[in-house]
């Protein structure tokens, strides 16, 4: 099969295209002949070498990235405990430092619980947007635990976490107010959030201007990291979707009482009851699928670098 890995860390250019031996299923595994891999964050930390840690001396090279497949249901072990057929579309978060091997493959196979069906009348590359992002998402407002009519911040509203973030917030009753560029404000309304406030320095203060006593908690989407601290109420919290300590983030230096919470998403790796319940808010509408670009996998280090160019808004998916 065809996949896209890395045998040495570095920039866009050591993403090579390789030929490796289409996966067997195991006990409980579902094998997926993946049409649509996202690009994500975590894909370039793979990339560069900062994961590396959690693959040496578990996994061969070449080390693959991509934590989002959808496609089509190619095999499923006996007995396996799903209602999916060989042959069903469907979508599934994966994680690279499992012996699967990240979503860069035409073939990967998962634990059934990883994946569900994909959201009727979408395509593969609108299903791959979902899972990581969608998940991540779903976890930062489960560890929160606002009720609603509470008062919630998002930074990075435009971006693919920060929008799902938006919607699934709204969907559980919650006001948001959001930050955005000037172009992408009509964007992050459009979305559901109640707030519209200009990002970049003293973002904090434009969330009080709106919630003078402060929100209840901050979704950081956009790693602002001590930037957003003084939008938080006394006792609020603060949901990070990347560890202090990866590159792009800062040190929060003293919180006071704000408590933070840190999102690591493989911890929903097996949540198939969250998966499956974005399945179902993307088909009544409430979430938005978002694509900014398509590339064959050949072209891998094109969209990597498109990527970190920054201004994208939505995913870039790889097709295979």
């Amino acid at each position: 099969m065809k996949a896209v890995g890395v045998f040495g860390y570095g920039g866009p250019e050591v993403l090579e295209v390789v030929d490796l031996p289409v996966p067997e299923v195991g006990p409980g595994q579902i094998r997926i002949r993946v049409h649509a891999a996202s690009v994500n964050p975590s894909d370039i930390l793979l990339r560069t070498g900062f994961t590396d840690p959690m693959l040496a001396g578990r996994l061969t090279p070449p080390y693959r990235p991509g934590m989002d497949a959808a496609g089509v249901v190619d095999a499923i072990a006996p007995d396996t405990a799903t209602d999916l057929h060989v042959g069903d579309r469907v979508m599934a978060i994966i994680i690279p430092i499992d012996p699967s091997g990240g979503a860069y493959a035409e073939y990967v196979v998962v634990d059934a619980r990883q994946v569900v069906r994909a959201p009727a009348g979408t395509t593969h590359a609108e299903a791959a947007t979902l899972p990581m992002n969608g998940l991540t998402a779903r976890l930062a407002l489960d560890v929160l635990d606002l009720a609603p009519g509470g008062w919630i911040a998002v930074t990075g509203a435009a971006g693919a976490l920060g929008g799902y973030t938006v919607q699934l917030a709204k969907a559980d009753g919650l006001s948001v107010v959001a930050d955005a560029a000037p172009a992408d404000e009509e964007l992050v309304r459009s979305l559901g959030a109640d707030k519209v406030v200009s990002r970049g320095p003293d973002v904090a203060d434009r969330f009080r201007e709106v919630v003078p006593e402060g929100v209840e908690a901050v979704v950081d989407a956009a790693v602002m990291g001590p930037q957003v601290l003084g939008a938080i109420r006394p006792g609020g919290q603060l949901a990070l979707a990347r560890s202090v300590g990866e590159p792009g983030t800062v040190p929060l230096g003293d919180t006071g009482d704000v408590i933070v919470r840190n999102v690591f998403v493989p911890e929903y790796r097996y949540a198939h009851d969250k998966l499956d319940g974005l399945r179902v808010l993307a088909e009544k509408g409430r979430i938005t699928l978002r694509v900014a670009g398509e590339y064959p996998a050949d072209q891998a280090a094109d969209a990597h670098r498109r990527f970190e160019g920054g201004g994208v808004r939505g995913r870039l998916v790889l097709t295979f």
